[in-house]
């Protein structure tokens, strides 16, 4: 039963993608440049923090 809602959710997800690029590719533009900022932040932040880690953890 779980592996229906995971595909259920997928397929809406993905549906939702197709249906934003076909009726407004500006906006699904800046989807995009939303998650790829937010993967970038994230990966800053680890690295400061891997960064702070191999630097002994000092204040």
């Amino acid at each position: 039963m779980a592996v229906n809602a995971k595909k259920i959710a997928v397929y809406v997800l993905v549906v939702f993608a197709l249906y934003v690029i076909i009726t407004d590719p500006a906006k699904a533009a800046d989807y995009v440049q939303i998650g790829f900022e937010g993967i970038s932040d994230a990966a800053k932040a680890i690295g400061d923090f891997m960064t702070w880690i191999a630097d002994g953890a000092k204040s």
